[in-house]
């Protein structure tokens, strides 16, 4: 592929006919239970295949369409088991592939971006991708100062592309709540619009892996490659070789497992405390395993901006509801805006629906697994639970919507690894508000 397909008509009619499909599967579905069918078995065939459609059309589309859906694979742990074996494939393939730009338009990129005299950077320069996502693709190379180095360079294109996606995408919610019942997508939808347009800044990403591999250079545990080069729409930084998370969630050992849990639990919350930065995009695909035993971070398109660090009240609240301190919770979330006036939740209800957030701190270690994920997703579809009753009512404030989404899909990422992680002991030493006895409902943000 020379280009990601820019033809508003072509992308729109692709994406659109997902809707139009499944409002034809329900109709048949329908038929076919008025007609004595097994309600269950046709309900699980329809959902098969909508998913099986939606997850083809958003890996071959590449752009904002593929960018969502590499958003929506760390949700992938949630899905019940029966709807999600059909595609789990499909998402792996997701995270990582996407059909290359030929060389010739490598080149033109490269002349544009770093002058005709480009090559002669380079001891070496393999024309052939050795990686293709959703807006760009890796080469590997070798520096003139003979450097192993990955170019990863922009498809021409992306950002008429990620708008006419994230356009269309915007109108999918029913539809993938169809697919994973009990999670809220139009929030979802419209934060992760404005943070996939923030990708196509190159310039902005090479600043976001600098402030990292600065924090993290001295650490024996996480790996952020430096940046040697970079321009609008290419970055070029220092080669890493590992596992990839994706290879670990499909066939790792016990051990590799759990040490990619610890780690990007570790990199989760420390960022904030170290750099003032969250990374943000916790698919599979942003990390590898080196051999050496340490977690590589790959890719910082995604990243939020928490400059005091992760907001206080998270730990405050954390720790109280740990403590069985429900009223105190309510008054914490409530002075931070999550409670909207006129709302008064019962304290307890309230504090089961923090489980997901708060059960894996109840012990030094945890068992993040796809049961106890999809358990969570359950009790939370269920339309006439107490929780999602108030999680219906709750306010999340815009400054912590990304906090949440990327602390939600880390979760789902353990979920996948099947990782025993130390969560507690992590969240004890970096989350603010978490280890204190300073109960003061106070402006929520780290000293």
């Amino acid at each position: 592929m020379a280009d990601i397909p820019r033809n508003a008509l072509s992308r729109t009619a692709r994406l659109a006919g997902l809707p139009l499909s499944a409002a034809g599967r329900a109709t048949v579905g329908l038929g076919q239970r008025l007609a004595g069918g097994d309600r269950d078995a046709i309900t699980a065939r329809m959902q098969q295949r909508t998913a099986e459609q939606l997850f083809q059309v958003l890996g071959t589309l590449k752009g904002g369409a593929m960018k969502f859906g590499q958003a929506l694979s760390v949700y992938e742990a949630g899905i019940p088991e029966e709807y999600a074996a059909p595609y789990r494939e499909a998402l792996t393939r997701l995270q990582n592939a996407a059909p290359p730009m030929a060389p010739r338009v490598v080149d033109k990129v490269m002349v544009e971006q770093l002058g005709r005299g480009w090559r002669s950077r380079f001891a070496e320069f393999d024309d052939t991708a050795a990686a293709a996502a959703s807006i760009g693709q890796v080469h590997r190379a070798v520096w003139k100062d003979g450097r192993e180095v990955a170019v990863k360079i922009q498809y021409p294109g992306a950002g008429a592309a990620l708008k006419a996606d994230l356009d269309q995408v915007a109108r999918m919610a029913p539809l993938l709540g169809l697919v994973m019942p009990g999670v809220e997508f139009r929030p979802l939808l419209t934060e992760l619009r404005a943070r996939i347009m923030e990708e196509i800044d190159y310039v902005a990403e090479a600043d976001n892996q600098r402030a990292f591999a600065l924090g993290y250079a001295e650490d024996p545990e996480i790996l952020v490659p430096r940046v040697v080069a970079s321009a609008p729409k290419v970055i070029v930084s220092e080669w890493v070789s590992g596992t990839p998370l994706s290879a670990v969630i499909r066939s790792g050992s016990r051990e590799q497992r759990d040490l990619a849990g610890r780690l990007m639990t570790e990199l989760h919350f420390s960022a904030p405390q170290r750099i003032g930065l969250l990374h943000a995009d916790p698919h599979p695909g942003n990390y590898q395993l080196t051999d050496d035993g340490r977690l590589a971070v790959i890719d910082f398109g995604a990243v939020a901006r928490v400059a005091d660090g992760t907001p206080r009240i998270l730990g405050q609240a954390s720790r109280l509801a740990l403590a069985g301190r429900h009223d105190e919770v309510l008054a914490a979330l409530r002075h931070e805006g999550f409670i909207p006036a006129g709302f008064d939740p019962d304290p307890r209800m309230l504090v089961e629906y923090l489980i997901p957030f708060i059960e894996p701190l109840r012990t030094p270690t945890f068992h993040f697994s796809r049961e106890w994920m999809q358990r969570q997703a359950n009790r939370m579809g269920d339309f006439s639970s107490d929780e999602f009753k108030i999680a219906r009512r709750l306010n999340l404030p815009p400054s912590y919507l990304m906090i949440h989404r990327v602390t939600f899909g880390s979760i789902g990422v353990l979920c996948q690894l099947d990782a025993t992680a130390p969560f507690r002991g992590i969240v004890d030493r970096w989350l603010p508000g978490f280890a204190t006895d300073d109960d003061e409902v106070g402006d929520g943000r780290s000293a």
